[in-house]
């Protein structure tokens, strides 16, 4: 697994783009207004912004999203749900055009939300 997206909150996305964009020199990916999630790239790393959310998520890219659940499940990892589509990709934003965003959720002992991500 590696790390494949970080999701932080931001109450300013206007000032979270200019400061990650412009400061920081990361490459912006889009903005959905609602929901109100602003998208950078740090070399095949992405960063997620959330307005009004306190909350972070660390996301690990799997190329097996549902060996991995079976995996993690059999050594006592109990998940939210099974893997589901966030994102139905048509216009190939996050990667190739026509592919889905599949994830699934659990959290860590610290009670941290945990995501496993992968795309087909």
């Amino acid at each position: 697994m590696r790390i494949h997206q970080v999701a932080m909150g931001a109450t300013d996305l206007d000032a979270i783009e200019d400061f990650y964009r412009d400061v920081l020199g990361a490459r912006f990916i889009a903005r959905y207004d609602p929901p109100g999630i602003t998208f950078f790239d740090f070399e095949g790393v992405r960063i997620m912004f959330e307005a009004g959310s306190g909350s972070s998520v660390v996301y690990f890219w799997v190329d097996d999203i549902d060996a991995k659940v079976a995996e993690l499940e059999s050594r006592g990892v109990v998940f939210d749900g099974p893997p589901h589509v966030i994102f139905q990709d048509d216009d190939g934003i996050f990667g190739e055009a026509g592919q889905a965003e599949t994830m699934a959720f659990f959290k860590d002992p610290a009670g941290n939300q945990i995501a496993l991500a992968t795309r087909r």
